[in-house]
């Protein structure tokens, strides 16, 4: 009888072992910042595929083979939405036709706010619904985009869900944690005022109270010319402005001949993570650095 026990035992621990892991959906993800926030959810199931990762502009950002062909093959695809990855708008049709396209401005609950004019030199990439696309700027959307991923996820992989869930738990307590720690680290700086040269920060602003007063749009390709040049400095220096903040795609020699002559400080800051390692602590980082930057230009 025991032999007949110790060999029953010995086939179950067999079959257990030769029984392959249930595969995680394949999940495709747009930028750097969704793409953490996923991850954090996905964590010990599976890892998202990033499209994005470099610094490019979603705007401009053109896709390579092997981009094409990890649409080709998901089973989920999320992205921001029409008027953020622009270079997404058709192959997300196209070539992603078997997957379930979660278009997260419209699904996921987001607090919108509305593209916003900043003056004659505004810039607006907003939705083809008006809304300002930088959404993932304010945590409490960030927590919403947790919640609306796990969702889709224990959908679409119920073997996974009770993992999901958990991630999706601890995920929101991180993100009230990091909540708490940038608004600790910039309530010293409210009420500095500054310009972007890209009207990106509405949400950031907007959530811990910052004093943005619009935008110097540029084209980062080329300086702007003599005439505006001068009236952009101007401004500058009537608003009292002590920083001006550009991104990566901006480069140096631009910025530092709009703030010429002003008394302005010109700081480089990240909206989407772009020196950056992507997975889980992505997100984090990314916003943990912005506010840093942002503290150490208007910190009197």
């Amino acid at each position: 009888m025991q032999t007949l026990l110790r060999l029953t035992a010995a086939v179950a621990i067999a079959c257990c072992v030769a029984s392959p892991a249930l595969a995680a959906p394949r999940v495709v993800v747009s930028l750097k910042p969704l793409h953490s926030l996923v991850a954090a959810v996905m964590e010990g199931v599976g890892t998202p595929t990033l499209l994005l990762a470099g610094a490019t502009s979603p705007h401009v950002y053109s896709l390579k083979p092997s981009d094409s062909r990890a649409l080709l093959e998901a089973d989920i695809v999320l992205w921001g939405g029409p008027g953020l990855e622009t270079y997404l708008q058709k192959p997300i049709i196209a070539v992603a036709g078997r997957a379930r396209i979660v278009t997260l401005a419209d699904e996921a609950g987001l607090a919108m706010l509305p593209t916003r004019e900043a003056g004659e030199h505004a810039d607006a990439h907003g939705g083809t619904d008006g809304h300002d696309m930088h959404f993932w700027l304010d945590p409490a959307n960030a927590a919403r985009i947790v919640a609306y991923s796990a969702q889709v996820l224990v959908a679409a992989d119920p073997a996974n869900a009770v993992r999901y869930t958990a991630n999706r738990d601890t995920a929101l307590a991180a993100l009230r944690a990091l909540n708490d720690d940038l608004a600790a680290t910039l309530a010293s700086v409210r009420g500095r005022p500054f310009l972007t040269l890209h009207d990106a920060f509405q949400y950031w602003e907007a959530r811990y109270q910052l004093d943005g007063t619009g935008t110097l749009t540029v084209n980062p390709d080329r300086l702007p010319g003599a005439r505006s040049l001068a009236a952009m400095r101007q401004s500058i220096v009537d608003s009292g402005i002590f920083c001006v903040f550009g991104e990566p795609q901006f480069p140096a020699a631009l910025g530092a001949a709009l703030v010429e002559g002003t008394g302005a400080r010109l700081v480089t800051v990240d909206t989407i993570g772009v020196d950056i390692d992507p997975g889980v602590q992505a997100y984090a980082a990314m916003m943990r650095g912005l506010a840093q930057a942002f503290r150490a230009c208007l910190a009197p």
